[in-house]
């Protein structure tokens, strides 16, 4: 019995730490978006729209998906 109430606060600790692990994935967007020259382009277009703008569209819905996993996982 006393060896399982020492055992719990090093396994909360654990869990504790794996899930902070999930907040790294909020930097991805960050990063793809850090640098507008990268992705200032005017071609491809996808319906009419540069590549500029639908690069950003399609991280907008990443970051939604992102934020939803993470917040999913750390609560």
């Amino acid at each position: 019995m006393a060896g399982e109430l020492q055992d719990r606060p090093a396994r909360e600790n654990a869990r504790r730490s794996a899930s902070r692990r999930w907040y790294w994935l909020l930097l991805l967007p960050f990063v793809a978006l850090l640098g507008p020259p990268l992705y200032a382009h005017a071609s491809p277009h996808i319906f009419g729209f540069p590549f500029f703008y639908w690069y950003q569209v399609v991280w907008l819905i990443i970051t939604a998906a992102i934020t939803t996993i993470v917040y999913r996982r750390t609560r």
